[in-house]
């Protein structure tokens, strides 16, 4: 087990005490979203974690008075109208490497980001309204996934899901579908497996946000950022 270090190296201080602070609840999607606040303050000293979770809130809100009716159908359909055509979250594609997109204060003001942060924001909103969604840990390509109600008599069938591409604004995917996405983003032809659409854990969520700013800090050569993160990551399994 490694030992977390009472004075980061690299980290800025506060942004890796939140972050630690952060790991006795970062299976609940609260401290999901809290820890990858925490991860932005690095970068980002002056972004407060309340600011952001209140972005969170509004957005639900204002989803939830659109909806009249309770079924899932109503919610789902208010919720993708909600961030993607009337606030227009979408991927930002022209700037695809710039670590910002991995900041989640930053997507919530810009609207633009990386597939596995649009994910979380389309999460903590989904799950605010009523919905089940997931991560989804597929390579290349993170996505969103949304429980749906079963077609049968109560408990005569399984957990379906709806793969939902955040990053696309929302498009909403079959299993095929996401399969074909993985292939087009990896350029590798994949031999279809549901191991490739497994759900994430909130850690390995954000080990994933993780990675991807510590490829981001090398290409630019931030050498002492890119050991920051590391040091963050060594508290995800501490």
């Amino acid at each position: 087990m490694k030992v977390p270090l009472s004075s980061p190296a690299y980290c800025r201080p506060q942004a890796y005490a939140a972050f630690a602070a952060e790991m006795t609840h970062a299976e609940t999607t609260r401290g999901l979203l809290r820890a990858a606040c925490a991860i932005a303050r690095h970068d980002r000293p002056t972004a407060e974690p309340r600011q952001t979770e209140n972005a969170i809130d509004n957005l639900a809100e204002t989803v939830l008075r659109r909806v009249h009716s309770q079924s899932f159908e109503a919610r789902l359909a208010h919720l993708h109208d909600v961030l993607f055509d009337v606030v227009g979250f979408r991927g930002n594609a022209d700037e695809y490497y710039d670590p910002v997109n991995s900041y989640l204060p930053d997507v919530l003001r810009t609207k633009r980001g990386l597939p596995i942060t649009l994910s979380l924001v389309y999460k903590c909103v989904g799950e605010a309204v009523g919905l089940t969604v997931h991560g989804i840990n597929s390579p290349g390509h993170f996505l969103a996934a949304v429980e749906c109600p079963p077609r049968g008599p109560q408990g005569s069938d399984t957990v379906r899901l709806m793969y939902v591409d955040p990053f696309y604004g929302g498009s909403l995917l079959t299993e095929a579908d996401a399969f074909d996405r993985i292939a087009e983003t990896t350029g590798r032809k994949l031999q279809p497996s549901p191991d490739l659409l497994t759900p994430a854990t909130n850690r390995q969520w954000l080990e994933r946000i993780l990675a991807n700013l510590q490829a981001a800090f090398a290409s630019l050569g931030r050498e002492r950022d890119l050991l920051a993160m590391q040091e963050l990551h060594a508290l995800l399994y501490a």
